[in-house]
């Protein structure tokens, strides 16, 4: 196994792997209303129901919705009542990402392993049982209030977990191309990045691959840093920004003001064919960012041929870019909520295992148009 420094040169990765990750098994949202939740991602995405969780299930306090499409699931979950830790962070953050959840073949290990070197548990390992077997599931505490679940399911034949039944509707819209998470991003306070990627480090055993500082990532007005973290076998990546000091409000400043601290900027999720998935968003009402059609003048003298025909890429707003290995198509998604804050990333690897850095200008910037209209610059 090899990963990209700065530079895009291979470097060699250790072989001996502590915490062995299979990729993501879900991610969890904590929203104000999971019913209304689900029903958009359905209609905007192509999610697909999947399972259900709440009072008639035995969860009193808790309803949840589980939605999957090809590898990528989601958990949409909201409080019953007040009083309960649900409802706190979705006053506190609006709707976000609560859970980052891993797949391992063993939860205690996974907890044991980073609990011994300084991880601040979650939750202990914990056995679910049904009639179709029994998951295990742990957990420990990463910034903010965002949680690492580590979930062994390799004896569970249900469809998600015990406490979850069947959830069938006669409502579902077609998919629309998305296949698994590429990577999530983390936005964290100011001078924290560095510990951040030590505790990925030293608790979770994985690896900075590439960095940017602001240098890399930076307009006229505003500017960030930011720190790739990749584990062994390259399944899992957390790229992590912070702010940087600018003439104006960065992007990451504007997210902890309105999140009220550090959590899940964006989702990256995985497509075969961007153009298609993309054109098939927009049609369902999904915005995506304005990329000014100056951007695609010269785009080709930067990057080389690629497969696409440029038209419908500088059509709908998808950038290009390229490292030794390859390159990459990538588009981002407004907020999908009224507060600025977490949004999604489509992205189309045709080799490159790099982030876009060629991009970064054009994209802060069309970022910073949207604050200025919300007068956040």
């Amino acid at each position: 196994m090899e990963i990209l420094s700065k530079n895009a040169t291979l470097l060699p990765v250790a072989n001996t792997d502590f915490l062995p990750l299979k990729g993501t098994d879900y991610v969890e949202f904590y929203v104000g209303n999971a019913k209304q939740a689900a029903n958009f991602y359905k209609t905007a995405f192509g999610f697909q129901s999947l399972a259900y969780s709440g009072p008639e299930t035995g969860m009193k306090d808790k309803v949840s919705y589980v939605l999957r499409q090809n590898k990528l699931t989601f958990v949409l979950t909201t409080a019953l009542r007040q009083d309960n830790d649900i409802a706190a962070h979705v006053s506190k953050h609006g709707d976000g990402v609560k859970f980052l959840a891993l797949m391992v073949d063993d939860a205690s290990d996974a907890w044991e392993q980073t609990t011994s070197r300084g991880g601040k548990s979650y939750m202990k390992p914990q056995k679910l049982t049904d009639d179709n077997g029994e998951c295990i599931m742990s957990g420990i505490h990463t910034y903010g209030e965002t949680v690492h679940l580590f979930i062994e399911r390799k004896n569970y034949k249900g469809i998600f977990m015990p406490g979850f039944r069947k959830w069938e509707s006669n409502y579902n819209p077609p998919a629309a191309g998305l296949l698994y998470v590429d990577h999530c991003v983390g936005n964290v306070g100011w001078n924290q990045m560095n510990p951040w990627v030590k505790f990925y480090e030293e608790v979770m055993g994985f690896k900075n691959i590439l960095s940017f500082d602001d240098n890399d990532i930076s307009t006229e007005y505003s500017a960030l840093m930011s720190k790739v973290m990749s584990n062994g076998n390259g399944f899992v990546k957390f790229p992590i920004n912070e702010p940087a000091a600018g003439k104006k409000k960065s992007q990451v400043e504007e997210y902890l003001d309105f999140y009220n601290g550090e959590g899940v900027q964006h989702v990256a999720i995985a497509t075969n064919n961007i153009i298609e998935t993309v054109t098939d968003l927009q049609s369902r009402g999904v915005d995506f960012l304005k990329i000014p059609a100056s951007y695609y003048a010269d785009v080709l003298d930067r990057v080389g041929k690629i497969d696409e025909d440029l038209a419908p890429l500088s059509e709908l707003g998808i950038l290009i870019d390229k490292d030794e290995e390859g390159y990459l198509l990538q588009i981002f998604s407004k907020p999908l909520q009224d507060r600025p804050t977490l949004f999604f990333e489509i992205i189309q690897r045709k080799g490159a295992k790099s982030f876009g850095k060629g991009n970064f200008k054009a994209l802060f910037e069309a970022l910073e148009r949207e604050q200025e209209l919300r007068g956040n610059l």
